[in-house]
Order: C-alpha cells, then sequence, then structure tokens
C-alpha cells in the first residue's frame, strides 16, 4: 500500500464512489475528531455496517499506519469519512480538516467518499441511550458508534442507488 498506490481524489459524489468500487467490498468508515477516530465496517455486500474502535488520533503519520492495518485486516476497498457540515449544509474549519485529512488518506490509492454526518453523534447516542448505556461507557464508544452511523447512512444510499 504504501508508496505504491496511486492517489486518489476523495468525492462527495455517492455515484462516483459506486462506480469506483463495481464489485462492492468492505469499506471502512471513519468518524474524525479531534482527539480521536472512530472506525466502523460494513460487510462487502454493502448492508450492515458496525462499529469497530476508536483510535486515539496523532501525528497523520501514526494515524495513516493504523489506518493501513486496519485497512489490510479487514481487506478494505474504500473509505467512507464524515463531513461536518453546518446545518445550512455550508462547509466550515471542521468540514475542510476532514477533507484534508480525506486528501492525506487518497495516498493509499482507495476510494474515498466525504458523506454528510450532520446527525451521526446525535442519532449515535440516542442508540447507545436506548441500550442502557452508562453515561461513562457511552463517552468511550461515542465515536465509533457515530462512524458506523456516517457508514450505514453511506451504504443505505449506495445499496439503494439513492444519489
Amino acid at each position: 500500500m504504501a508508496g505504491e498506490a496511486a492517489k486518489v481524489t476523495p468525492t462527495t459524489s455517492a455515484l462516483e464512489f459506486r462506480e469506483a468500487l463495481p464489485n462492492k467490498g468492505t469499506l471502512l468508515g471513519l468518524d474524525l475528531g479531534t482527539q480521536t477516530i472512530g472506525t466502523a465496517f460494513c460487510d462487502a455486500g454493502w448492508r450492515i455496517a458496525s462499529p469497530g474502535k476508536t483510535i486515539k488520533r496523532g501525528k497523520f503519520g501514526a494515524d495513516k499506519a493504523l489506518m493501513e492495518n486496519l485497512i489490510r485486516e479487514r481487506s478494505v476497498k474504500g473509505i467512507v469519512i464524515g463531513l461536518p457540515l453546518n446545518m445550512d449544509g455550508s462547509e466550515g474549519p471542521r468540514a475542510q480538516s476532514s477533507r484534508a485529512y480525506a486528501r492525506n488518506l487518497s495516498v493509499l490509492g482507495l476510494p474515498i467518499l466525504l458523506w454528510d454526518e450532520r446527525w451521526s453523534t446525535s442519532s449515535a447516542e440516542r442508540g447507545l441511550i436506548e441500550q442502557d448505556m452508562s453515561r461513562a461507557k457511552r463517552a468511550t464508544r461515542i465515536d465509533s458508534a457515530a462512524a458506523a452511523v456516517i457508514l450505514q447512512g453511506a451504504v443505505d444510499a449506495l445499496a439503494g442507488g439513492l444519489f
């Protein structure tokens, strides 16, 4: 992967992303925080997204190495990154940061989809509360749960052809 993969251009178009993966395949979902990165994975048939690990965010080189390991372990074919848009759909500093991270990850050579994550954290929090999870436990799992919400939204659109 490192050094030999062709750099790709991240996209916000589900259609472009889907066309880059005609045979589907396992996807990695990322919810980028300032201190942590929530991960999630979906099955190769694009039906169900499940939370993965929450990774402590570090320098990009260390993050990239962790992503490469996850990609290799799970045979990931594409990456979905949450794009934190403002409620009016505009992009602020957090969205620009997510775009920059996606551009940096593009060296891995996998298709990257930036997916609107406006309601992911609140949706994930509601789901964890419904599971009667304690506040302390929710705090450790919220990022990976949000990554699963982001990935599930993208997967639903991709599998259903809703572009």
